[in-house]
């Protein structure tokens, strides 16, 4: 394997870090029940972005240069951490969230198909099949659900989850240069960002001890480290292999709440395992083959 190989496996391997991480956050997000969504946003990324500050201070890292990126940077920063988690609580409010969360899901799909709008990039058939198997082991996953027309408002922003999260994917890797030290900029941002939301639309709820444990595993995890380490893997790994591995964190989540007593393990869910692994592999061919 080549240097360049080498870098690009390891950076896909930290980008996987990620989507492990983002497989928890169903079940601490059960353990802040009573939380309005805005404030469980704004208090989980104002933990993320203070303790990505203080990384910089251990570091004796200097954050001006780091936070000094152009207007561009930070639009699409804040559109993919703020707008996505927006669009997302908007979604599970106006549909049934079982459904909502499906139509999110689009997102891993979605990155296969931008992909091939970057340099040196082809789409190829075994890229869209596996994708599009991993999205049916989603469906049989969830349930697939029964979409009624007084809940399209909510599946459109659903629809809008997924562009967002996959067009900010594929962006970040045009920005590659950017430093994932600047993520942590953005974390603060979108925390702004929900703080206001939360002051016009929401009541503020003291959390119990409780629930402070979730903010701040939420905060320090699939909220917080996940973004750098998704970062790194956009920019420098595998995109597609790891689209295709994106369909198994809906698979851990639902693991995780059936191990905390959230659910049960049925043959439902070993079929969808399959058609996860398999759409996986398939849409991973020429990563394999390297």
């Amino acid at each position: 394997m080549t240097a360049r190989g080498s870098s690009a496996a390891v950076a896909t391997g930290i980008g996987a870090g990620a989507l492990l991480l983002w497989g928890t956050l169903a079940l601490f997000t059960t353990w802040t029940a009573g939380l309005p969504p805005f404030q469980v946003t704004a208090i989980s990324f104002t933990i993320a972005g203070l303790a990505a500050a203080g990384t910089w201070v251990v570091r004796g890292l200097d954050p001006r240069p780091v936070l000094r990126q152009p207007l561009v940077v930070w639009a699409l920063g804040l559109y993919g951490l703020f707008g996505y988690h927006a669009c997302y609580f908007a979604a599970l409010k106006l549909a049934p969230p079982l459904e909502a969360n499906l139509v999110n899901y689009l997102w891993p799909l979605l990155i296969v198909l931008f992909s091939a709008t970057l340099p040196g990039e082809r789409l190829r058939w075994f890229h869209v099949a596996g994708a599009a198997i991993g999205f049916a082991g989603v469906v049989l996953l969830v349930g697939g659900g029964e979409f009624r027309q007084e809940h399209w408002a909510g599946y459109g922003l659903a629809v809008g989850c997924g562009v967002i999260w996959s067009s900010y994917s594929v962006l970040s890797r045009r920005f590659g240069s950017v430093p994932t030290d600047a993520v942590g900029g953005f974390c603060l941002g979108a925390a702004l960002l929900a703080a206001l939301c939360h002051l016009l639309f929401e009541a503020w709820v003291t959390p119990t001890l409780g629930g402070w444990v979730a903010l701040v595993l939420l905060g320090l995890g699939p909220a917080g480290l996940a973004f750098f380490a998704w970062d790194i893997g956009m920019k420098h790994g595998h995109l597609r292999l790891l689209a295709a591995a994106s369909y198994g964190t809906p698979l851990l989540s639902t693991l995780l709440l059936a191990a905390f007593g959230g659910g049960s393990l049925t043959l439902v869910v070993a079929l969808a395992a399959a058609l996860v692994v398999a759409g996986s592999v398939l849409a991973s061919l020429d990563v394999i083959r390297r």
